[in-house]
């Protein structure tokens, strides 16, 4: 059994990560690549389903993500995290686990992604019914040396889903 591969979209709340997954996800579907996707405001409500939005939770959450996508991987079933995960840390954790692991940064203005806030997280961190929100009273690291960067606020879906696939054929991840 071929090892699958993990691809982590990583980026600001609202910064384009969900939209560039599902273009990703119908892409490599049209290589007859199976994926799954591992969205983290899904999964969180499994594995912290009173989330606190802190460190020490974040951690937790994200190192439980981590181990779900290696155990996906080491199965033969390639994933695609959509998360945020603000600490470089925690994607670095993913990338140590996970043998097939390839780092993208959905680079947007703060500005854009607050313009945007389809799930009201800005407002309300703002209003401070919402701690924790990185961009606004948490911090977000982004990677140092992404393997892609896609401008969430310029760029296509569906050409940043290419643009992604051509590095994952590039390492052998994929064929075309």
């Amino acid at each position: 059994m071929e090892t699958g591969f993990a691809v982590w979209i990583t980026g600001l709340p609202a910064s384009g990560k969900s939209t560039v997954a599902s273009a990703l996800e119908r892409e490599l579907a049209s290589l007859g690549v199976n994926v799954a996707v591992l969205e983290s405001d899904v999964l969180r409500k499994v594995f912290t389903p009173n989330p606190r939005y802190d460190e020490e939770e974040r951690d937790v959450f994200y190192g439980a993500l981590a181990h779900v996508g290696r155990l996906f991987t080491e199965h033969g079933v390639s994933v695609i995290f959509d998360a945020t995960a603000n600490r470089r840390a925690y994607r670095d954790r993913a990338r140590r686990e996970i043998a097939r692991f390839l780092e993208v940064f959905v680079d947007t203005p703060l500005s854009v992604c607050i313009a945007r806030d389809p799930k009201g997280i800005y407002r309300r961190g703002r209003e401070g019914s919402a701690t924790g929100v990185p961009g606004l009273d948490a911090e977000y690291e982004p990677p140092r040396s992404p393997d892609v960067v896609i401008r969430g606020d310029a760029e296509d879906p569906a050409e940043a889903a290419r643009c992604i696939v051509n590095a994952l054929v590039n390492r052998n991840f994929v064929k075309e």
